[in-house]
């Protein structure tokens, strides 16, 4: 049987240090744009894609954005590395 996940220790360890949480919200913010323009809306199944990744020093400039579909963004290739 598959180990449970400590939800609190991940956010603790991980997902809470600031720089997350400012990537984050830098993502967060691109796709609040992309709908107050009216380029995506809520439920339709698009990505809001850095072209280049934000912890890559990308930004959420337009020339940096582009709409993808939700397949699209995954195949895109590691954004971990």
């Amino acid at each position: 049987m598959a180990k449970l996940r400590n939800y609190r220790k991940e956010y603790d360890e991980y997902h809470g240090l600031p720089d997350k949480v400012k990537e984050r919200s830098d993502r967060n913010k691109a796709r609040a744009d992309a709908v107050r323009r009216k380029v995506v809306t809520k439920g339709d199944g698009k990505h809001i894609d850095h072209i280049n990744p934000i912890k890559n020093g990308g930004s959420n400039n337009r020339n940096n954005l582009r709409v993808v579909s939700a397949e699209t963004n995954r195949k895109k290739g590691s954004k971990n590395a």
